[in-house]
């Protein structure tokens, strides 16, 4: 049985890793600071991350991760998370979440903004992200 949990543990562990990996600024392509620091020029102290292919640039606020930047490996922008306070969800957020996912506690909340100005909310549950539209319409598991 302890062969076994360790083996899943190991597997779990692993699979985080692809999923996202924390990487040294001189592991960004320049195409990515470049464009990162034209679009945040008063960004400091960024931590990035490679995550589903993207680099993810992180930073402000106590834990460093207020704000998350998200570009392409040509410097192409996607999106940016800015953490918000769970309570600054839209209304519907609390009930579809006690709906669908009883006793699931949000963790964290962000608001995303993509490249065409369109609006999008996260709420953290169970090491998951569920997105909503601006509306707080569910939309999708992350």
């Amino acid at each position: 049985m302890k062969k076994k949990l360790s083996l899943l543990m190991a597997f779990g562990l692993a699979s985080g890793v692809v999923m996202a990996q924390n990487l040294k600024a001189k592991d960004v392509p320049a195409t990515v600071k470049t464009a990162f620091a034209a679009k945040y020029p008063a960004a400091a102290k960024v931590t990035w991350e490679i995550e589903k292919g993207n680099y993810e640039a992180n930073w402000g606020g106590k834990s460093g991760e207020d704000n998350a930047a998200v570009f392409t490996s040509a410097g192409n922008f996607v999106e940016i998370v800015n953490a918000i306070k769970i309570s600054d969800l839209p209304k519907s957020v609390a009930p579809y979440i006690e709906a669908h996912y009883k006793g699931a506690k949000i963790k964290e909340a962000g608001k995303v903004t993509d490249a065409t100005g369109k609006t999008f909310y996260e709420a953290e549950i169970k090491g998951s992200d569920l997105i909503f539209d601006g509306s707080g319409n569910f939309v999708k598991k992350d």
